[in-house]
C-alpha cells in the first residue's frame, strides 16, 4: 500500500476519518500504510474511486496517480496518447495555457 498514506495527506484526511468513510477501522488503515495486511478488493476499490485513482497506484504498481481510461475506437497514434496523459496532469492553470496555445494556432 505505498502510496495509501500520501493520498490520504493529500486529501486531509486522519486515518480514523479515511477508516470511517471505508467502513473500517482505523486500526486496519494503520496496517494497510504499514504493509502489515492489505485490505480486500472491495475496500481496494472503495479506496481506488474515493482518491480518483487506480488500485495500481495505491499498492505501488505505478507512479502515475490519475486513473488512466481506455480509449476505445479511437484513432489516435501514440504521440497522441502521450499527449492526452500529460495533459490530463496539468493543473488547470497549466491546461487554460495550453488551451490559449492551441487556439492562437488554429485562428
Amino acid at each position: 500500500m505505498k502510496n495509501l498514506k500520501e493520498l490520504r495527506k493529500q486529501h486531509g484526511l486522519s486515518q480514523q476519518k479515511l477508516a470511517d468513510i471505508l467502513h473500517v477501522s482505523q486500526q486496519s488503515i494503520y496496517k494497510y500504510e504499514h504493509d502489515i495486511t492489505s485490505p480486500d478488493l472491495e475496500t481496494l476499490s472503495l479506496m481506488a474511486k474515493y482518491f480518483d485513482t487506480s488500485v495500481d497506484y495505491i499498492i505501488g504498481i505505478t507512479d502515475v496517480s490519475h486513473r488512466i481510461e481506455n480509449i476505445v475506437d479511437t484513432m489516435l497514434n501514440e504521440d497522441e496518447l502521450n499527449i492526452i496523459t500529460k495533459y490530463r496532469r496539468l493543473d488547470n492553470y497549466q491546461k487554460d495555457i495550453i488551451h490559449m496555445v492551441a487556439d492562437s494556432y488554429l485562428r
